[in-house]
C-alpha cells in the first residue's frame, strides 16, 4: 500500500467514513513544503489556478464536498481537505479577502506569485498571461493532517 493510500485509509477509520474517495493527491504551486505547512497549520483555507488549464487537459473542475490529499516537496500525504465551495472568476476580481485565505501575506504578494506562476505555465501553450483570465477559486477545509 503506497504512503498516500495508508493516509487516506487512516482518515476513514479516524473519521469513520466506510467506502469514501478521494479525488486526487498533489502539490499545491511552486513552493510545495511551504504552502502544504500553512495547509497543516490552518492558514491556507483557498486556493486559485487556471481555469484554461482544466480546458487544455479536458479535466473536471473541483466540486463541493470532494476529498484531496496535499502532498509536500517529497510527495508525502500531509492533510486531507474537503472542498467547502468553487467558483470561477477573472483573475482581477478576485478579493483582497480570498486572496489572503491562500495563507499569503498580502494581496500584492498572491498577484506577483499568481501572475509569475501563470505566466510560467502558460508558455508552454505558447499564450501570454491576461489579467482578466479566468482562474477557479476554490476554499476548502483541513479534514485531517498529523
Amino acid at each position: 500500500m503506497s504512503q498516500v493510500e495508508q493516509f487516506w485509509q487512516e482518515f476513514c477509520v479516524e473519521h469513520q467514513k466506510e467506502g469514501l474517495i478521494y479525488k486526487a493527491a498533489f502539490q499545491f504551486g511552486a513552493s510545495a513544503d511551504w504552502l502544504a505547512e500553512l495547509v497543516v497549520e490552518g492558514k491556507k483555507t483557498a486556493t486559485t489556478s487556471g481555469f484554461l488549464f482544466y480546458e487544455l487537459e479536458n479535466a473536471a473542475l473541483p466540486q463541493a464536498g470532494e476529498y484531496y490529499i496535499v502532498l509536500n516537496g517529497q510527495d508525502e500525504p500531509v492533510a486531507v481537505i474537503q472542498i467547502q465551495s468553487v467558483e470561477v472568476l477573472p483573475m482581477n476580481e478576485v478579493t483582497e479577502e480570498f486572496a489572503l485565505a491562500e495563507g499569503v501575506v498580502d494581496y500584492p504578494f498572491w498577484w506577483d506569485a499568481h501572475e509569475k506562476f501563470f505566466t510560467e505555465a502558460l508558455k508552454s501553450y505558447e499564450m501570454e498571461f491576461s489579467p482578466t483570465m479566468l482562474v477557479v477559486c476554490e476554499r476548502f477545509k483541513n479534514v485531517y493532517s498529523k
